[in-house]
Parts: structure tokens; C-alpha cells; sequence
């Protein structure tokens, strides 16, 4: 085979490789598509026909459903109180887990394995056997019902994966260089914030991504443990569902920010996240 016959292969290859991408990306956006499409329709429009047909009629699109979407209170309130459990939930866990990864790697103190062991332990208990357990604890120290319990909650289950993560990939840092941080002076503390965060910053970004979407998109915990004054969007979204079955002219407008939300944030930091994950296949 010539050399022109091999560049054509490969480019050819590449044009297939890189169409067929593009056409399953395609495929998996046609669901947040037709809600955004559904959301921006009346619900007279939704009844009668499918939201393909705003392609043909564009006249079809409308922001009066979020209008009414930000006259209901019960989602508005939903959704600052999602935002109140995702952000502190997913920031003590980055946080919490970073320290401790870095002590489970680097630091000597008494039955370290054998704790690193019981964090991994941790890693197999599933969320359904705690529930009941918890959700007694919480009501007789006054958290249940509250956004602090939730968040307690998501922290308490998130921090086993943070920990286990976090500390293999800080395992794998050059000892010979935290060993020269510290000939020039550095503690524990200097050492973790200004060589191993920086360092580890794809791990951390990807660290925070899961947990980010998932305490977001979590409705079990927050069905449990929240009532109606700390209900997130996912149980307010279900709730209008069950009070008002053709509520559509809310729902969809309500679930499409709650889906564009976790969307945005992984796009935001996508570059991070592949960071993280090629870093420690290689590794």
C-alpha cells in the first residue's frame, strides 16, 4: 500500500471515527433537547402534539412557562435549597477528603492501614441500610427535616470514596519531591496546600464533579430527610407530579433547570475531569 493510500485510510478512518461521535452525541442530547423544546411550549401546545412540531411552527415557543415557573414557590424555594445541600455537601467532602487522603499517604501515625482499611470497608455499605438508623439518630438530636441533616448526610457517605480516591492518586507523587519541600522549610500544612493541591487539582476537580451531581440529583436521602420547608428540586419536581398529574407548564421548565445545572458545571470543567480520569489510568 502507497503512502497516499495509508494517509487516505487514515484519514478516512478518522472522518468515520469522529462522525460517528458526533452522531451519538447527538442521539444522547435529544432528550435534554425535546425538555428545553416541551419546557419553551403551552401546555395546550404540549397536548396536541409532539415538540418536533415547534420545528414547523415556531410561533410555538414561549417563556410564559418559566414565568409561572418563578411565581411557584414551592420550586424556587426547592431549588435554593438544593443549592444550599449540593454546595456545602460537595465542598466539605473535597475538602475533608483532600486532608485525609494526603494523611493516609504521606503521614505516619498509629494503625494507619488498618483505618485506611476500614474506610474502604466503608466504600460497600449501601445507602438503604442506613436510612432508618440515621433518620432515628437525626430526629432525637433535632436534624431531621432540617438541610443540615442532608447535608450530613451526603458528607458522611460521600467522604469513604473521596478518602479512597484521593489518597491513591496522592500516592503516586515523587516522594523525592515533597521530601525537598520539606529540606527547604515547608510543614504539613505548606506542604499539602502549596505541592500537593496543586498537583492533585485533577483528582480534586473530578472528586467534586461526582459529588456534585451526585447530591444534586439525589431524591432518595432528600425524600427521607426533608420536609417540605427542605425539600431540594428533585422532591418538589416529584411532588408536583403527585398533586398535579398535567402540571406540565411547571415540570418541564423545573426539570430542565435541574437537569442544565449539573450539565453546566461538568462542561465547565470537563478539561479537569479528563485530566483526572487519563491521570490516573496512566497511573
Amino acid at each position: 500500500m502507497t503512502t497516499t493510500a495509508k494517509w487516505l485510510l487514515e484519514k478516512l478512518n478518522g472522518g468515520l471515527v469522529r462522525t460517528f461521535l458526533i452522531v451519538v452525541g447527538l442521539f444522547w442530547m435529544v432528550p435534554t433537547i425535546g425538555l428545553l423544546l416541551s419546557s419553551l411550549r403551552s401546555p395546550e401546545d404540549i397536548s396536541a402534539s409532539g415538540w418536533w412540531k415547534v420545528f414547523s411552527q415556531p410561533s410555538q415557543l414561549t417563556f410564559d412557562s418559566y414565568q409561572k415557573l418563578l411565581e411557584n414557590s414551592d420550586i424556587t424555594n426547592s431549588l435554593v435549597n438544593t443549592v444550599l445541600i449540593t454546595v456545602p455537601a460537595t465542598v466539605l467532602v473535597v475538602v475533608i477528603g483532600s486532608l485525609a487522603g494526603y494523611a493516609f499517604a504521606w503521614m505516619e501515625f498509629p494503625g494507619r492501614d488498618w483505618w485506611f482499611l476500614a474506610v474502604v470497608g466503608l466504600l460497600v455499605v449501601p445507602v438503604q441500610v442506613a436510612l432508618i438508623p440515621i433518620a432515628e439518630l437525626f430526629g432525637k438530636i433535632g436534624l431531621f427535616g432540617s438541610v443540615l441533616g442532608v447535608i450530613l448526610f451526603h458528607v458522611g457517605f460521600g467522604l469513604p470514596f473521596a478518602v479512597f480516591l484521593l489518597r491513591n492518586f496522592f500516592a503516586e507523587i515523587p516522594r523525592e519531591l515533597l521530601e525537598a519541600a520539606r529540606l527547604d522549610g515547608a510543614g504539613e500544612l505548606r506542604l499539602f496546600v502549596r505541592v500537593v493541591m496543586p498537583l492533585g487539582g485533577p483528582a480534586i476537580a473530578s472528586l467534586a464533579i461526582f459529588q456534585f451531581l451526585w447530591v444534586w440529583n439525589d431524591m432518595l436521602v432528600a425524600l427521607v430527610f426533608t420536609d417540605a420547608d427542605s425539600q431540594p428540586i428533585t422532591v418538589a419536581l416529584q411532588t408536583q407530579v403527585r398533586q398535579f398529574g398535567n402540571n406540565i407548564d411547571v415540570l418541564a421548565p423545573g426539570a430542565f433547570i435541574s437537569m442544565v445545572i449539573p450539565l453546566a458545571v461538568f462542561f465547565a470543567f470537563q478539561r479537569q475531569f479528563v485530566s483526572g480520569v487519563m491521570a490516573g489510568a496512566v497511573k
